[in-house]
């Protein structure tokens, strides 16, 4: 799962750096998108993390 939302962080950047530098408009869009997904794994990832160790 970690190496999951990592995944999705790297793609996420790209797709940011791409956006952002007018290369393709449309992955700016993309980087959003792939940004909020890593957000929601990374916060499930600490939850589940926190939930197993106690």
């Amino acid at each position: 799962m970690l190496g999951w939302s990592a995944t999705f962080f790297v793609i996420a950047i790209v797709a940011a750096l791409l956006g952002f530098t007018g290369i393709a408009g449309s992955a700016m869009g993309i980087a959003k998108v792939l940004f909020v997904i890593f957000l929601i794994l990374a916060f499930l990832i600490f939850i589940l993390g926190r939930s197993r160790s106690v």
